[in-house]
């Protein structure tokens, strides 16, 4: 289908009769009050520690592009709400053949994209094919890789076609943004279908979001958004303080919190989190190729205290990847329990009676310098030396997620039901249990819910015991708003932060 382009998504037919409809509207908007007349119009300053390091998804982002683009600016066939429920989204509706290959979707009608090309199938496929590329860096792209085949026999329709039965493809289509067949440049401008599209963004410090138009859904509830950017917690604390922004999107430390809590002009909500802060070990090298010694780091560190020192009353403790909001969730904190002696046990058994050197990557953001130092000090006690190397996000993403090439290094992930990524061996820190790989790669062939999530509970009880990772705590997600601010997602499934909703009432 032949594309046109559109004048501020309008034909020049259309001019003439959309601006008496403009007209019409605006004398209706006259009798709005002023207080909802406000409301519609204000203008929503947010505050982030997660600048995106460019603006697609596919190409190395960051948690920031996800926070301020998902749902915001870019949607997707499905939608994972704040409550971790799939949704249809771009989908219509869809069916699924008797044997679980095919997938056949119906799109919204009427959908545009920002530039005011329609959205066709043609996009869908094309969105769904730069996600599973070769050059692409997503994260989700080998839980696509079942795809064998896409059709689009019209406009409206897409079928899919899986080589094996994946019961988690509406949930892992999510992921998958919806772009225009026809965009370019993508990393530094957009064209999605969301209720926003991209104002200014002043890298190093703001990214705004305008009002779309001809948005096909519901109108956002203000009149634009802005993601205003901050490298240091404190900074981030004194602008809502000030007033210079009116809500933060997660607050990074509880000693922030004394600040808000008994103050009637803010309101804090402590959600949901799917934010594990992991120290992640490279299996493929010395020594960390050795369960043993994985086991007895494992040991060395009191993640109570840690958490405690971190957080305070905030955070939960973890035995595992796996947070309570997955369904296959157990409690696993008592597989490798704090216990010095046995750590130091297991290090001669190892080979390591004297103990070792290794390099922790640490990036340069809170809280991970915090906690390299907690760990470099309880390490010491069981004759284990830390040497911290601080390194940027960027290093971080090219050195060692992109490169592998690390020892050990801490990281924050963020997603939502990631045990899939042990399942991969090629991921950056080169877990390889192919008891693992064949259950994860099993569940997501199940013909039901219930025997998905038995496989993956036993993936997760096998990849604890392997200490594939070092799980220190999982975060609180602890959203702090001015008093009059409401209708902001409280839960940090993903790290998205939908703003549609979002309410700034007048004081």
């Amino acid at each position: 289908m032949t594309k046109f382009n559109l004048i501020g998504g309008l034909t020049r037919r259309q001019f003439g009769t959309r601006a008496l409809v403009a007209s019409a509207a605006m004398v209706a908007m006259l009798a709005v009050s002023p207080a909802v007349l406000a409301q519609a119009t204000a203008v929503i300053e947010i505050g982030s520690l997660y600048e995106p390091q460019n603006l697609d998804n596919t190409a190395g982002a960051g948690q920031g592009i996800n926070e301020a683009f998902n749902g915001n600016v870019y949607e997707a066939l499905f939608t994972l709400t704040d409550k971790g429920t799939v949704e249809k989204g771009l989908a219509a509706d869809y069916t699924v053949s008797d044997d679980g290959l095919v997938y056949t979707f119906k799109l919204q009608p009427g959908v545009t994209f920002h530039s005011g090309d329609p959205l066709t199938a043609a996009d869908v496929k094309y969105s769904i094919e730069r996600v599973t590329a070769e050059t692409s860096k997503s994260s989700r792209k080998k839980s696509l890789s079942t795809i064998t085949k896409i059709e689009t026999p019209d406009d409206q329709t897409v079928v899919i076609t899986l080589s094996e039965r994946s019961i988690s493809l509406p949930y892992n289509l999510s992921y998958v943004w919806i772009v225009n067949d026809a965009a370019k440049s993508l990393t530094d401008a957009e064209d999605g279908t969301g209720p926003y599209k991209l104002g200014e963004w002043r890298r190093g410090s703001s990214l705004a979001l305008d009002l779309a138009p001809k948005y096909w859904g519901a109108a956002p509830t203000n009149g634009s958004v802005v993601f205003n950017y901050f490298t240091d917690a404190t900074a981030l604390n004194n602008a809502l303080l000030t007033g210079a922004v009116d809500i933060i999107t997660s607050v990074q430390s509880p000693d922030a919190l004394s600040q808000f809590k008994d103050n009637a002009g803010f309101t804090v909500t402590n959600g949901q989190s799917t934010t594990k802060e992991v120290l992640a070990f490279n299996d493929r090298v010395a020594p960390f190729d050795n369960l043993k010694v994985r086991k007895a780091i494992a040991r060395s560190v009191d993640k109570k205290k840690l958490l405690q020192s971190i957080w305070g009353d905030y955070g939960t403790l973890i035995g595992s990847f796996v947070p309570p909001t997955d369904p296959w969730y157990v409690d696993l904190t008592s597989v490798d329990p704090y216990d010095p002696e046995s750590a130091k046990a297991l290090l001669a058994e190892a080979g390591f009676a004297n103990g070792f050197t290794f390099t922790l990557d640490t990036p340069d953001y809170d809280p991970h310098p915090v906690v390299a130092e907690f760990l470099k000090s309880e390490l010491a006690k069981v004759g284990v030396t830390v040497d911290i190397k601080i390194i940027t996000a960027n290093e971080w993403y090219t050195k060692v997620y992109q490169a592998k090439d690390f020892q050990a290094t801490l990281q924050e992930h963020v997603n939502h039901r990631d045990i899939v990524f042990y399942g991969n061996p090629d991921f950056y820190w080169g877990y390889n249990n192919p008891q693992v790989v064949n259950l994860i790669k099993q569940s997501e062939s199940a013909a039901t819910i219930d025997d998905q999530n038995a496989k993956l509970t036993e993936a997760n009880k096998l990849i604890a015991e392997d200490a594939a990772s070092g799980w220190l705590y999982l975060y609180p997600q602890i959203v702090v708003s001015a008093s009059n601010v409401s209708g902001y997602p409280v839960n940090g499934l993903n790290s998205q932060f939908y703003a549609a909703n979002i309410v700034k009432a007048a004081k």
